[in-house]
């Protein structure tokens, strides 16, 4: 697997597909893998799809001490430059929503196009910061909780319902990212208000309106921040990767492709 460095970091990606790079960017306590790896393949007919692993979440690796916005935003620009010519279109989902809206202020000749998915703006919301609060407590409370607590908050109650004992179970059973607990943390700190002007590139929001974990109005907010994007919603929870993945690469491809 291919792999960069920067400030003390590896971060392995993936990369499939022929064409101008389409970089996929994953959420807290995920991987590429995780949220994506189902996905990707669905682009590769018009894209090299590229996929990392970042800030301690599946093959890559990570310095002790706290994430930083500035470290992820990093190691996107440096996958991106190793991956692919630049510009390439950037797609984040959750925590990647905010480190892809974060590198395109930053970057600005490195984007082409931007999707940000269930993301936020900040965590001034006080609710926002009970969420993440109370699952970042459990990790040292009671590692069955959790899983168990972020479950309940990021997948809508009719996915659940839908699985069926033996396929909650099966969704229980997965393991939170290394860094997820240091991810977390991040979160709550997050803010990219001032970066949100300084986004040029074109730009789709796509908000979940059965959010529990970072309900829609976040991604209401994220739209009304970034002059001329464009706004979709899906009758989705938190993971909509995985509830609504039909409809979701439906709405990028017909942004992007």
């Amino acid at each position: 697997m291919p792999f960069v460095t920067t400030r003390g970091t590896t971060v392995p990606y993936t990369a499939t597909g022929t064409g101008p790079g389409l970089v996929l960017l994953h959420g807290t306590s995920g991987d590429a893998a995780t949220h994506w790896s189902h996905l990707s393949g669905r682009f590769t007919d018009r894209r090299r799809v590229i996929v990392p692993d970042y800030a301690g979440s599946g093959e890559s690796t990570v310095e002790d001490g706290e994430l930083t916005l500035d470290l992820l935003v990093e190691q996107a620009v440096a996958v991106i430059g190793d991956a692919a010519d630049a510009p390439v279109d950037l797609v984040g989902f959750s925590m990647g929503a905010v480190v892809a809206a974060a590198t395109t202020a930053a970057h600005p000749e490195s984007v082409r196009r931007l999707v940000l998915i269930a993301g936020w703006v900040n965590s001034d919301d006080c609710r926002f910061r009970l969420a993440f609060d109370t699952w970042a407590r459990l990790e040292a409370i009671d590692p069955d909780l959790y899983v168990r607590v972020p479950t309940l908050l990021a997948f809508s109650p009719p996915f659940l319902s839908r699985l069926g004992d033996d396929g909650l179970a099966g969704l229980l059973a997965g393991k939170p990212a290394a860094a997820t607990l240091r991810q977390i943390r991040l979160d709550m700190r997050t803010d990219i208000t001032a970066a949100l002007p300084r986004i040029a590139a074109p730009t789709l929001v796509i908000g979940c309106n059965r959010d529990f974990l970072v309900p829609v109005e976040h991604s209401r907010a994220l739209r009304d921040g970034i002059a001329g994007s464009t706004y979709a919603e899906l009758d989705s929870g938190h993971v909509v990767v995985h509830e609504q993945p039909d409809e979701l690469v439906r709405l990028i491809r017909d942004f992007l492709l």
